[in-house]
């Protein structure tokens, strides 16, 4: 009987969203998703639900000051002391429950990848096609390395991975996609002080951080941060992509949620951090990178059933070793 009502509810909001959809004129745009030739700028506001997604979108005063107003409101009460340990030190069981929750179906492949980071992508020519390694740190079950490997020819590309969660890890090697031959991923916390790697330093060609420093303690990212510097070959690159400061995510936390600042636990005890540009910045230059490029991604997502606006915000570095090394002290 319960069942029935919740369904007949549903069913109500279904009809009067697309009916109102209809009634303002935006039945048109049910099945579209992305504009035509992949330009996303909104330079007409009246056409916001034309499309699902605007890329960067610039934030008024009156809306940073929100922004704020929402973040000063939720990380006025910090957690307390105990609770804070136990979701730091616990944080691989975490991490563990969601994927045994989750599986692989949370994630999806991120296609982006080759058109946010080219280099990722194989060379077009044979000739230039040497040998390559990539190492993703916190690869999760394989949605930034399953893409790779997919769509790269190369014969000598060398693909690591690795995640302090031993239940993303195991979901990973299970994946049709996974090549053990061209890939090895394994499980490690970044954050100790010394890794255990199948490989030397100063070898890599490419590390990729996407959405992994933001899980981490904030006292430990710059140990992190080091231990990437160490391991890349001179010349090598970092590609960095994280939540950004008033990103959605950050402005819906409630009270009682945050560790400390800009630092917080969602619901299943996983933990999150959102970056400034600048902040990112300092973290990678301190230990010897060279930024090469960084960007506020400042994205806008609608709901064009129930008429609603999400503001996405996301930091994209590139990091490159110099050829000479150079740390600042």
């Amino acid at each position: 009987m319960i069942m029935m009502s919740l369904n007949t509810t549903l069913g109500k909001y279904v009809k009067y969203a697309l009916n109102f959809r209809l009634c303002s004129g935006w039945e048109h745009t049910r099945y579209r998703k992305k504009p035509a030739l992949g330009g996303r700028y909104l330079n007409d506001p009246r056409e916001i639900y034309e499309f699902n997604a605007w890329d960067n979108v610039e934030w008024d005063e009156e809306q940073e000051k929100e922004a704020l107003a929402a973040v000063t409101k939720n990380s006025t009460q910090k957690m307390n002391a105990e609770d804070k340990e136990k979701f730091q030190n616990d944080a691989d069981k975490f991490w563990d429950s969601f994927y045994g929750v989750h599986q692989n179906r949370f994630f999806k492949d991120r296609h982006w990848l080759f058109t946010e980071f080219t280099e990722l992508a194989a060379p077009h020519a044979a000739e230039d096609q040497k040998p390559r390694s990539i190492f993703e740190l916190g690869c999760g079950v394989g949605n930034t390395i399953l893409p790779i490997l997919k769509y790269s020819n190369e014969p000598q590309l060398k693909v690591y991975g690795c995640d302090f969660s031993e239940r993303a890890i195991e979901i990973l090697k299970t994946s049709k996609d996974y090549d053990a031959k061209r890939c090895e991923v394994f499980v490690m916390d970044a954050t100790l002080d010394e890794w255990s790697v199948p490989f030397a330093e100063g070898s890599l060609d490419i590390i990729v951080l996407i959405f992994v420093l933001s899980a981490i303690e904030p006292t430990k990212m710059s140990r992190v941060a080091g231990s990437c510097f160490r391991y890349l070959r001179p010349g090598g690159l970092l590609l960095f992509r994280d939540y950004g400061r008033y990103d959605m995510a950050q402005l819906r936390f409630k009270s009682g949620k945050c560790l400390e600042d800009n630092f917080y636990v969602r619901g299943d005890g996983t933990l999150v951090y959102f970056f400034t540009q600048e902040e990112v910045r300092d973290l990678f230059c301190k230990v010897g990178f060279v930024e090469e490029h960084s960007v506020v991604d400042r994205r806008l997502q609608v709901n064009r059933g129930r008429m609603l606006k999400m503001y996405r915000v996301w930091i994209q570095t590139k990091m490159r070793k110099p050829i000479t090394e150079t740390i600042n002290q």
